[in-house]
């Protein structure tokens, strides 16, 4: 009981604005649910192989977020692009980025 209560001590100021303000949420669940990916993403990089591989896995995941972030489902966007590399020139590939993909 006395380290709940010196623990309770020590945020005083914090609890007293929360109590005081009423708008302030009660926890940060919203913003820990954003982050989860990246953090659970975290822990499976470090079997990415290598350095190089770990690099690679970055620039996917990039790429995925990105594409997501412009309302496209990361999935298809992918399939699509995937598709279309082979015979797209190469001097074009910044087209089939997913910024470009909303134009």
């Amino acid at each position: 009981t006395a380290k709940a209560i010196d623990y309770s001590l020590k945020r005083w100021e914090a609890y007293s604005r929360y109590a005081d303000s009423g708008h302030l949420p009660l926890d940060n669940n919203p913003v820990e649910n954003c982050i989860r990916p990246v953090a659970i993403g975290k822990k499976n990089w470090l079997f990415a192989g290598s350095e190089r591989g770990g690099r690679h896995a970055a620039v996917i995941y990039s790429l995925l977020l990105t594409a997501r972030l412009n309302g496209l489902d990361p999935a298809a966007w992918l399939k699509d692009t995937l598709e279309k590399l082979p015979s797209w020139p190469h001097r074009q590939l910044d087209e089939l980025l997913p910024l470009h993909a909303l134009a």
